[in-house]
């Protein structure tokens, strides 16, 4: 949406009228979560905005809700006080949205209530129930298992009695048809582990996981994607222990490229994780399998520079958190993926195999096979149930397999 504004017209501040004192509270909440006087200013002034906005246009308290943020986002404005806008930014309609959101939790107003989800069957439920209890899986891969299934039901039916090898063959290779084959190969799997579930529980004929048609795959094909040692210390040294911010990322940093945690370790991981008397570190993988992992003189030492000097004072557990108010533990993992790349960028690091946090991951594997250690350590330091997932990594060993390699029998003579 383009915002186009003309000359400001200075016909009084404006009111925010019965809505005035919820405001003074509402500055008050944002200060209690540690935001600068700046942030907390540029809300008020969007949330006084909308009132005067509000109390202009006869909008009830009542009635206010999201779709009311909406529309004010669209109005042309001609309140006193501002500029004169044939719309407002997203980012100042997201802070009106805030202040509403401060209000519902305040029970003043209410929101639009959130969509009935579609019934869930319930060897649906049952399944997603048995991969959390007895396969051990996290919340977001039984939530991606189930959406799955859940995405095959109306083509395969209600009824698992009725299910046949005809009827699973032409619900996947029609899903199989509209989908990537990444998604096929995942669903595929997850399509199996139900019905082994379901004929397990006696709920369908057994054996009809066999006619899942095969998705074909090269496991394990590519070669690792790895950094070398002088750019994983480069990455490393890009961080400004000066700051909390750089005093998080370094601590986050040496915590891949160390112990090659995954993303979810990190994002998981609790102050009382970590046995400073013992010197490990509890990583519990994804199997929600707990490991003790010995902790590096410098990963404990960035650690605790970190407790110490950059991590707020919060009431929460979690050992990371935000750099920013309100101080909170990362939404997804995938924000630890975010520092990787932010600091590959900082570092001058240019063309990186990749940017997400297995990269040190891979790092460290191969840094350990290529200092001596044994396929067995690596694999578990990395936590790998099989072998042959550790063996990935010689792939990359160039002096291990240059002892192994033959000659080329091409000048060989019959």
């Amino acid at each position: 949406m383009t915002i186009q504004k003309t000359k400001t017209v200075k016909t009084g501040p404006m009111d925010a009228g019965f809505l005035a004192p919820l405001i003074a509270d509402f500055a008050e909440t944002l200060r209690s979560l540690d935001h600068t006087e700046l942030t907390v200013t540029s809300y008020t002034d969007s949330a006084r905005h909308f009132a005067a906005w509000a109390c202009e246009t006869r909008v009830r308290l009542g009635d206010v809700n999201l779709a009311t943020v909406d529309r004010f986002g669209r109005h042309h404005c001609r309140c006193a006080g501002t500029r004169r806008w044939h719309g407002v930014s997203r980012r100042y309609t997201r802070r009106v949205a805030r202040f509403v959101r401060f209000l519902a939790d305040r029970g003043l107003v209410a929101l639009e209530p959130s969509p009935v989800a579609a019934p869930v069957l319930p060897q649906v439920s049952d399944y997603e129930r048995w991969l959390t209890v007895h396969r051990g899986l996290s919340a977001r891969t039984v939530s991606r298992e189930g959406r799955m299934v859940r995405r095959l039901l109306p083509a395969l039916g209600a009824d698992p009695q009725c299910y046949d090898a005809t009827i699973i063959r032409v619900a996947f290779r029609a899903e199989a048809q509209r989908s990537s084959p990444s998604y096929v190969r995942m669903m595929s799997s997850a399509l199996r582990g139900y019905l082994r579930f379901l004929a397990a529980s006696g709920l369908c004929p057994p054996g009809l996981d066999q006619a899942v048609p095969p998705v074909l795959q090269w496991r394990l094909s590519a070669l690792p994607r790895y950094l070398p040692a002088g750019d994983v210390a480069r990455l490393i040294a890009s961080c400004d222990e000066n700051t909390p911010l750089g005093l998080r990322d370094r601590a986050t940093l040496l915590l891949l490229a160390r112990l090659g945690l995954r993303a979810g370790d990190v994002y998981d991981l609790r102050i009382g994780d970590v046995d400073w008397a013992a010197g490990a570190v509890c990583v519990c993988g994804k199997s929600r399998r707990g490991v003790r992992l010995p902790l590096p003189q410098d990963v404990g030492d960035a650690v605790l520079a970190y407790i110490e000097q950059g991590r707020p004072v919060v009431a929460e557990d979690r050992l990371f958190l935000r750099s920013k108010a309100p101080y909170r533990p990362y939404a997804t993992s995938s924000s630890i993926s975010h520092i990787v790349a932010s600091a590959l960028r900082r570092a001058g690091i240019e063309n990186p195999p990749s940017t997400g946090a297995n990269l040190l991951r891979h790092s460290a594997a191969t840094a350990m096979l290529r200092g001596g250690a044994t396929l067995e350590a690596v694999g578990a330091v990395l936590r790998h149930r099989s072998l042959n997932m550790t063996a990935h990594y010689a792939k990359v060993d160039v002096t291990m397999l240059e002892a192994i390699a033959q000659p080329w029998p091409g000048e060989a003579s019959c």
